[in-house]
């Protein structure tokens, strides 16, 4: 890898922000390697890039020699260790390629070294979303001067992201056709306007790395698991028929129960592979008795069923999705059962982006008490690290596609094509 002082004047830049997607219906494996093809079918709901989301930066120059450069958090690695992304830079660049031999007016940017820089949140499906920015920064960069409209490159799934960079609000993974490429197919299910009600709340429990990888736990699964075998042929076709009559009917319970059988379901799996994966701790599962309480303690005037529902993707860390009424009664209940870390300001425990006690329906009692009939104890303060509180959310989004040069402070990338000192 070899860097410059300045980009030269041909040198080309993009610069994306990716939410984070939570699935509701989830995939755990991979029934073709190669194609990278899902064993099942999956459907999940993008946060708010306002509250969540990872930030990349990539730029094509001349003069960069060496090998394609990511930088994943300040740390480099050759492109060539995120298969994923190497992929999608490869299959670009053959476009771009393809685009310049029938126009060869066209800068050659397909022969040129590519740098890469991305910044991510702790938490939730934190890399996926990197590499969702990752790809939609080079699908933009790629392009190229002149801009001739977007040039769409579904990538290959990841462990926990749907493929489809342009979709949002709640969107569903096909689990793929190996005639088609070897990318899954997507389709949009619903805009993020069409149901604003439903908000989240991301519990993280965790923020390190976890003792079993999904890459390597899906696997394991697939090989040992005959639960697992059972859910990809007969479960979740019946879930996501299910899901999508939820979301299009915005109906909670329906929307609720479904979700959290199907994260028990997917971690029911993960104990049936031998050897036995387990993502949850205790934590995990006080969350889970807390919300289950909640949703059987009575709320005068509300006749649904559920008021709150939970997730878990391959971690312990917990997503609740629930209606904008009871926001303000559960962060009571998780504030009080999960109290803040005291080593941590107020604000980095809960930031409260959207002003939670002022812009929201109060809770029926200010007795915690009588919010849930549970026997929970309160944990010891920083059990839950973080809160984060974020409404339903947009696709990918482009900050800046253009000359290097004229990049200024929009990306992540200093003048000599490295992450910037800030």
């Amino acid at each position: 890898m070899a860097t410059t002082a300045m980009p030269s004047a041909a040198a080309y830049e993009a610069t994306v922000t990716a939410p984070v997607n939570i699935a509701v219906i989830k995939y755990w494996g991979k029934r073709d390697e190669s194609l990278i093809l899902p064993t099942n079918s999956s459907l999940s709901a993008t946060l708010s890039q306002d509250i969540l989301h990872s930030k990349t930066t990539a730029r094509a120059d001349p003069n960069f020699t060496g090998a394609d450069t990511l930088w994943l958090n300040g740390t480099p690695e050759p492109m060539s260790a995120s298969k994923r992304l190497a992929n999608v830079v490869n299959a670009l660049r053959a476009k771009r390629a393809a685009l310049e031999a029938s126009d060869s007016l066209l800068p050659k940017m397909s022969k040129w070294i590519v740098h890469v820089t991305m910044n991510t949140f702790a938490g939730s499906s934190r890399i996926a979303a990197a590499h969702s920015s990752a790809e939609s920064k080079s699908t933009s960069m790629w392009d190229g001067p002149p801009a001739t409209g977007c040039t769409r490159v579904a990538p290959p799934s990841s462990d926990s992201a749907p493929d489809d960079q342009s979709s949002c609000g709640s969107h569903s993974r096909n689990h793929g056709r190996p005639k088609i490429t070897s990318h899954a197919t997507l389709s949009s299910t619903r805009h993020r306007a069409h149901w604003t009600d439903l908000e989240a709340l991301v519990l993280v429990v965790h923020d390190g790395r976890k003792g079993v990888s999904s890459t390597s736990g899906m696997q394991t699964t697939v090989q040992t698991s005959a639960l697992a075998q059972e859910r990809f042929k007969s479960v979740v076709p019946q879930r996501m028929f299910d899901m999508k009559q939820a979301i299009l009917r915005k109906d909670f319970d329906q929307f609720a129960e479904t979700t959290m059988m199907d994260s028990n379901q997917f971690h029911a799996i993960c104990l049936d592979t031998f050897p036995p994966i387990f993502y949850l701790n205790d934590v995990s599962r006080a969350i889970i008795q807390l919300v289950t309480d909640f949703n059987a303690t009575p709320v005068a005037g509300y006749t649904g069923k559920y008021k709150v529902a939970y997730t878990y993707d391959a971690g312990p860390n917990a997503v609740l999705y629930l209606p904008r009424q009871f926001v303000r009664p559960v962060l009571a209940l998780i504030q009080h059962y999960f109290p803040a870390p005291t080593d941590v300001p107020a604000a980095d425990y809960f930031a409260d982006p959207y002003k939670v006690g002022v812009n929201y329906p109060a809770p029926s009692s200010t007795n915690v008490a009588e919010l849930a009939k549970t026997k929970l104890t309160p944990h010891a303060p920083g059990a839950i690290k973080r809160i984060l509180h974020a409404k339903i959310g947009d696709g990918p989004r482009v900050v800046y596609a253009g000359p290097a040069t004229g990049a200024g402070e929009t990306g992540l990338m200093g003048k000599d094509g490295t992450p910037a000192k800030k």
